[in-house]
């Protein structure tokens, strides 16, 4: 249903942002801030007042809402409209090839931890024979002068 059909009821349950996208979808252009929030005001019957203390919140929620993107002329429209065009150079298919060596290198290293792993256990098993320590003597240093 289009905005200047819906009764202003209707029109107060819905927030700030999806009367935006209405306007910009019904529209097909784009706008800056002021402008799309003065069509808001004129729809809810906002005084020159309540737009000037409301747009500071208005503009917040429309960067934090996904759907619209500001362009480089500070025209906001609704992402769908836009494209992202992605494109990788040189560089970027450098970088893909190092990180798969570098998670080849990290599986290496983790086989390798493994395996010192394994070993820390057999050195362990050893300090388990005290058997070796029965026949010890503690001498004091007296003792020790002794015997030399």
């Amino acid at each position: 249903m289009k905005l200047k059909n819906m009764k202003l009821e209707e029109l107060e349950l819905l927030s700030y942002s999806d009367l935006t996208y209405k306007i910009l979808k019904e529209e097909k252009r784009t706008m800056n801030t002021a402008t799309v929030f003065h069509k808001i005001c004129d729809l809810l019957g906002y005084s020159e007042d309540d737009f000037s203390s409301k747009i500071g919140d208005y503009y917040t929620s429309l960067n934090n809402d996904k759907r619209f993107v500001m362009l480089d002329n500070g025209e906001w429209d609704v992402r769908d409209n836009h494209a992202i065009d992605l494109s990788l150079d040189e560089d970027d298919d450098e970088l893909i090839s190092d990180e798969e060596e570098n998670e080849e290198e990290i599986d290496e290293i983790e086989e390798v931890v493994d395996e010192e792993e394994i070993d820390s256990v057999v050195e362990d098993d050893d300090l388990d024979d005290d058997d070796d320590l029965e026949d010890l003597a503690i001498l004091d240093e007296d003792e020790l002068e002794e015997t030399e």
